[in-house]
């Protein structure tokens, strides 16, 4: 006689194994279905150069998710950037490059190598470091001593090309002012952003665009060494104020949909709010008290 099967315990157990936490050993299994014969046509058509984009644009919402977001929000953005290492490496590994493993492995002991400060079996003789700024130099010294600099030519060699425009321009300002090359002061850069506003309204006058165009990234050069010399991140400060702008903008077009208006329909005053809401609100408050 056959033993009578426990459906309720079975439908349990099943239920179990589909709660249990997926691994890193099923990510990548399931990232190498997704490439294999029986895949996705679209995932087995990816290269290195097509990732990409996605890989960018990962970064950049993750980033968001930390600025705005909810923990889950940041968890999900997490993970769709994870994916985009778990594919550049599947493809590695089917070209015969290297593994994830490795990528892990080699990760793992640069973290050792670069922080003998906390890891014994890498410190040797060196002291040391006791603030954040001396954590640098040690890392500079370890790479100058791994080779990363040996063909650079210039100060201003490893910084990507791909960094968006002002972090880039910040980067650069940092280097060359290593080398002394750079204003190491607020009053002369005041002077300099004056004489580069006036460049740009003199090119406001012109009808020649590339002149203009110079003018302005002149001007913005400037101001990204003022942020540097004031410990800022300009990519920072402009994303933070077009967030800012943002939510302005779509609390204004919230409270005219409730009136049944477009921005169009508005008043110039209330337009101004989105523009410049401290200024237009000092002005209001002048009028009221006439």
């Amino acid at each position: 006689m056959r033993p009578r099967k426990n459906r309720r315990a079975s439908r349990s157990a099943e239920k179990d194994k589909t709660a249990a936490k997926r691994t890193l050993a099923d990510l990548l299994n399931i990232m190498a279905t997704l490439r294999g014969p029986s895949g996705c046509p679209w995932d087995k058509q990816q290269t290195a150069l097509t990732l990409r984009r996605y890989l960018i644009e990962e970064a950049y919402e993750t980033l968001e998710a930390i600025e705005t977001g909810t923990p889950e929000a940041l968890k999900e953005e997490l993970g769709d950037l994870l994916l985009q290492i778990i594919f550049l490496s599947r493809i590695s590994e089917e070209a015969g490059e290297f593994r994830f493993s490795d990528v892990v492995h080699t990760l793992s002991e640069k973290l050792i190598r670069r922080h003998p400060h906390v890891f014994p079996s890498a410190r040797g003789a060196a002291p040391l470091p006791k603030t954040a700024l001396d954590v640098t130099s040690v890392w500079r010294s370890i790479k100058e001593s791994e080779g990363k600099y040996i063909n650079r030519t210039s100060v201003l060699d490893g910084i990507p090309l791909a960094l968006p425009a002002l972090e880039r321009a910040q980067r650069i300002s940092q280097q060359v002012a290593r080398v002394g090359c750079d204003a190491s002061a607020l009053n002369p850069l005041w002077k300099k952003m004056e004489k580069e506003l006036a460049q740009l309204k003199r090119a406001s006058r012109k009808s020649s665009r590339k002149t203009g165009e110079e003018e302005l990234g002149d001007l913005l050069f400037t101001l990204v060494k003022w942020a540097r010399l004031r410990n800022i991140s300009a990519e920072e400060a402009l994303r933070k104020s077009t967030w800012r702008f943002s939510e302005r903008f779509r609390r204004v077009e919230m409270e005219l949909r409730q009136k049944a208006k477009t921005m169009e329909e508005t008043t110039r005053e209330k337009r101004e709010d989105v523009r410049n809401p401290a200024e237009n609100a000092v002005k209001k408050k002048g009028r009221k008290r006439h």
